[in-house]
C-alpha cells in the first residue's frame, strides 16, 4: 500500500501575515469604495458628460456585472497562476482603469473603465480569499474572514457619504483618484 502525502501549504507565523492582509485588506477596501463612492457623484458624472438614464444605469453595473462574472475567473487563475503576481496584476488594472474613468470625456469611455474596475474587483475579492486559505491556518481563517467582511462593510458603507463630500469640494473626479 503506498502512502499518499498531499502538499498543504504551512501557515505563516502571525507576524508575517499581518502586513500581508494590511495590504490586502486596503486593496479590497479601495476597490469597493469604488463601487458605492461614484453612487453620489452620478448625477454630476451625467450632467457633465451628457449622459442618458440608459448610460446612467450603465455606469454602475458594468462593474458589478464584471465583479460578478471576474470573481470565479480569477479563483481558478488563483489555483494556476502566482497569487502574488495575480494580486499585483489586479490592483495594477484597477489602477489604471480608476485614472481612464478619472479622465473619461464620454459615457462610453467611463463605462469601459468601469468594465475594467469590475474585472479588478473581482480579482481582488477571488484573490484576497485565496491569499487567507493559503497563508492561515484552517481554525485561524474565520478570524481573518471577519476581518475580509468587516473592511467590506465599511466600504459600502462609508462609499456614498465620502463620494458626496468628495464631489462637492473637489469634483467628481476625484472620486475615481
Amino acid at each position: 500500500m503506498t502512502s499518499m502525502t498531499s502538499t498543504v501549504p504551512q501557515a505563516l507565523p502571525r507576524k508575517e501575515v499581518t502586513p500581508i492582509m494590511v495590504g490586502l485588506m486596503a486593496a479590497l477596501f479601495t476597490a469597493l469604495l469604488s463601487t458605492t463612492i461614484v453612487s453620489t457623484a452620478l448625477p454630476t458624472i451625467m450632467a457633465e458628460l451628457d449622459g442618458t438614464q440608459r448610460e446612467y444605469t450603465w455606469v454602475i453595473t458594468a462593474s458589478l456585472l464584471m465583479m460578478t462574472v471576474g470573481t470565479p475567473i480569477w479563483g481558478k487563475f488563483a489555483d494556476l497562476f502566482n497569487k502574488k503576481l495575480l494580486v499585483q496584476l489586479a490592483i495594477l488594472l484597477f489602477i489604471v482603469s480608476s485614472l481612464i474613468a478619472g479622465f473619461a470625456h464620454s459615457i462610453p469611455v467611463m463605462i469601459g473603465a468601469r468594465v475594467i474596475q469590475g474585472v479588478s474587483m473581482g480579482g481582488l475579492m477571488a484573490l484576497v480569499q485565496a491569499i487567507i486559505g493559503a497563508i492561515v491556518s484552517p481554525r485561524e481563517r474565520g478570524k481573518y474572514s471577519g476581518y475580509m467582511a468587516g473592511v467590506m462593510g465599511l466600504a459600502t458603507v462609508s462609499g456614498p457619504l465620502l463620494g458626496g463630500v468628495i464631489t462637492d469640494e473637489l469634483g467628481w473626479r476625484w472620486t475615481y483618484f
